[in-house]
């Protein structure tokens, strides 16, 4: 049986030490709060014997917990005697996601229902280090807990997207990242440090791969790939109905696959990657030539829909290079469907169709026929929906 410390570690380096009463209180009523989730309403000593703490800790958590409007209490009985049933309210438990990007900070609150209940980003400076952008995820969490009258208390967790590798058995960002100056940092500790609440890590780009089969229209496919296009290109994997992580959780990094043999130098240290040929970082350089000063990716959009022929071009090449990458990933997963996400996405066929004509192209043909594009109807919240989706996983949510 479990006891009321809440000291714990996972094989992907989250460790859990409270430091104090207040952070073992919360572990205590994570308990609580996910075994309401798990199982339903429950008497407190139903939640007692499930959770392992002692029937005083449980009683004193959902008296706190129903002061603050996060569950329901109500007189039943149970085995012939008096009980109180316990019921987990709408908004009692709520996720947060955070998607870190190398220009951004973007905050989502999502309760039980996946529903959103907040969400906001701010601008953060390029070449930011990861402290700053920790900071800023933290203060902007407050504010949205403040603004929309949500407890503390209420918080599950927390997800976190990085657009970078990172080694799960260390917890660290890896050489690669779009965000050099995290490489070689724990976020998870870093992040757990600020927020005070449980943390999760991942890349940004699984995080986006599992947003489409929790939160899109893609919740029946059991093999997706989640292609993420913008100053860096990266994958995320869902085979078999589960997201994939290989041996240490460096996974889709399709930007650096071959694609121009003698092209320019990427920053991995290769040569030719396919983030040298098709991130928008490099549909901003092309673009920008003999310009008074450098176009945006909104530029690149607004340009796009208004047919200009030069914008067309460089998106065009992309998406074919795009494509033939995919097709050697689609000839050795075959997956069911590919989403497409990222900035770019609301340019729907413009570039999806320059993406098909690469795939088809280089595909073995029945792989190529039968693999669905798609672009993400998630926008930009993708990757942070997907983090809060992971706090939900760990809470026993989801399969």
């Amino acid at each position: 049986m479990a006891n009321d410390d809440p000291n714990t570690a996972d094989i992907r380096g989250r460790t859990r030490n409270p430091g104090s009463q207040s952070a073992l209180r919360h572990r205590n009523q994570q308990r609580i709060v996910g075994q309401l989730l798990g199982s339903g309403p429950s008497t407190q000593a139903e939640l007692s014997r499930l959770t392992g703490l002692s029937t005083a800790t449980v009683s004193n958590i959902v008296k706190s917990m129903e002061r603050d409007g996060l569950v329901s209490t109500a007189p039943t009985t149970s085995s012939g005697r008096r009980a109180l049933s316990v019921t987990l309210n709408g908004d009692g438990a709520i996720a947060v996601g955070l998607d870190f990007g190398r220009s951004h900070v973007r905050v989502v609150l999502a309760n039980m229902g996946y529903h959103v209940v907040a969400e906001r980003a701010v601008r953060l400076p390029l070449g930011h280090l990861a402290e700053e952008g920790i900071a800023a995820a933290s203060t902007l969490l407050d504010q949205l807990l403040t603004e929309f009258c949500i407890p503390r208390s209420a918080l599950l967790g927390a997800g976190a997207g990085i657009p970078g590798p990172i080694d799960n058995r260390t917890g660290t960002v890896v050489q690669g990242a779009i965000l050099p100056e995290w490489v070689g940092i724990n976020i998870h500790e870093q992040l757990e440090k600020a927020l005070k609440i449980p943390v999760f890590v991942d890349n940004d780009a699984n995080l986006g791969a599992l947003a489409q089969v929790t939160w899109g229209p893609h919740g029946t496919i059991s093999n997706l790939m989640f292609l993420k296009i913008g100053s860096g290109i990266g994958a995320g994997l869902i085979l078999n109905g589960a997201p994939y992580y290989g041996a240490v959780g460096v996974t889709g990094e399709i930007g650096h696959a071959t694609i121009a043999e003698h092209g320019l130098i990427c920053r991995c240290g290769n040569r030719g990657c396919l983030e040298t040929v098709a991130s928008t970082a490099i549909m901003i350089e092309l673009l920008s030539r003999g310009q008074s000063s450098l176009i945006t990716t909104a530029d690149i959009i607004a340009k796009a829909k208004d047919r200009d022929a030069a914008t067309l071009r460089v998106l065009d090449d992309a998406g074919v290079a795009i494509g033939k990458a995919l097709a050697n990933v689609a000839n050795l997963i075959n997956p069911e469907v590919v989403v497409i996400g990222g900035p770019l996405a609301e340019l729907g066929d413009v570039l999806l169709e320059s993406i098909r004509r690469g795939l088809v192209r280089h595909a073995v043909p029945v792989v190529g026929e039968n693999t669905t594009l798609a672009m993400s109807s998630l926008g930009q919240n993708a990757e942070a929906l997907g983090a809060a989706s992971l706090v939900f996983q760990h809470e026993g949510m989801t399969e």
